[in-house]
């Protein structure tokens, strides 16, 4: 249209008009599109779905959209409460789960966090792919393959670092310390983390028990206490018990690991919106009392603060260390009928004293910064040693 040239009246109105029909004749077609595929009762979710697998231009799998659905549904959820914890799993996804549960999966064996940039390396196990590349505790895995990890949750992430034994998976590492990026290529391997490790340290011509717990895997509780009677017997006098880079696991081992240690009394208390409070006891039979450190960092999380907030409150030992995690809340695992599982924030958990430590953490009684468990020159773990053997002595902490 040149410049000077004014747009007709009459062709505006038969523009208008031909639009209209043509919606008109849109919504003809619809209509009747509509009738036929909407189920006669349901939620808004199953309409559409319904409309989805009749009407889209190309085939859809209905599992596919189911879980969609749910995926959708969790991802708003996390969202507007700033929740990490909640999770959907797939068949295939559960159970990875399931075997990370039990301390058995195939992988690169190492332990992390979740945080904005991706996964933050809280352990890496010895004779593992991990550690066989270098990597270490405070590293950062950004991405994997193609795929940036930052905004992902850590339940995803890990499931795009495991896989079949012998494959390999390729991810970014951003060194802790310097910043530096770098690319590898990493042979998946059979791992199996040793829930825990001991042995006996020398302080000030002291025998102390230095013992790891890495996860509250089923049975950890059972694991620990024999390691700790077993280091006790062979003349330790006291425990640091290390809990850096524990990212939790199982209430109910939270409970019987404290109950090593405590005699009686609250452990951990947990309440939500939907069910009651409940409050969990020591189990007794604990071991005698000897003087104990316990080693924290800011990747000791869930479990791990429960067991460390119950021991801090009863004085049964000395926190060593950094302000834990604070995770706070508590999920509960939904079985779905084929095979798929919702693992959701159902409530929240409070020290045995009531105090909530949602996103403030548990506070040593001895801040120190808190280096890498496998590093030579490790302050926290010399601190804490420090600090048993001077109990021993009867000087305190």
């Amino acid at each position: 249209m040149s410049p000077d040239r004014k747009p007709s009246g009459d062709g505006f109105f038969r523009g208008l008009l031909t639009g209209a029909i043509v919606a008109v004749l849109l919504l003809i077609t619809i209509a009747p599109l509509r009738e036929a595929v909407l189920p006669e009762t349901g939620s808004r979710s199953d309409e559409a779905r319904s409309v989805i697998e009749e009407a889209y231009f190309r085939a859809v799998d209905e599992g596919d959209l189911e879980n969609a659905s749910v995926e959708g549904m969790v991802r708003r959820l996390r969202r507007e409460n700033d929740d990490r914890f909640s999770h959907f799993f797939d068949e295939e996804a559960y159970e990875r789960f399931q075997s990370s549960a039990s301390g058995e999966f195939s992988g690169i064996g190492t332990t992390v966090s979740e945080v904005k940039q991706g996964l933050r390396i809280a352990r890496v196990f010895e004779d593992t792919p991990a550690e066989k590349a270098e990597l270490k505790a405070g590293d950062l895995i950004v991405a994997v393959g193609d795929e940036p990890l930052a905004g992902v949750s850590s339940t995803d992430a890990s499931a795009l670092i495991k896989g079949p034994p012998g494959t390999e998976v390729e991810i970014t590492v951003e060194d802790g310390e310097t910043g530096k990026r770098r690319d590898l290529s990493i042979e998946r391997a059979n791992v199996r983390i040793p829930a825990v490790t001991g042995e006996i340290r020398r302080e000030d011509g002291r025998k102390i028990a230095y013992v790891t717990l890495a996860t509250f895997s089923r049975g950890a509780h059972g694991e620990l206490r024999k390691q700790i009677e077993d280091l006790y017997r062979q003349g330790a006098e006291g425990l640091v018990l290390d809990l850096r880079g524990n990212g939790g696991g199982l209430l109910q081992e939270a409970v019987l690991v404290a109950s090593i240690f405590q005699e009686d009394g609250t452990v951990v208390i947990t309440e939500g919106r939907t069910r009651s409070r409940e409050t969990y006891e020591a189990e007794g039979d604990a071991i005698e009392p000897r003087p104990m450190a316990v080693l924290t960092n800011r990747d000791t999380a869930s479990a791990s603060e429960i067991v460390a907030a119950a021991l801090q409150q009863k004085d049964l030992a000395t926190l060593v260390g950094t302000r834990t995690f604070g995770k706070g809340t508590f999920q509960e695992v939904i079985e779905f009928d084929d095979g798929a599982a919702l693992d959701l924030t159902v409530g929240e958990y409070l020290t045995a004293d009531g105090t909530s430590i949602l996103d403030t953490g548990v506070t040593p009684d001895i801040k120190v910064k808190s280096d890498d468990p496998e590093a030579s020159n490790d302050r926290a773990l010399r601190r804490a040693l420090a600090v048993v053997a001077g109990e021993l002595r009867g000087e305190g902490s």
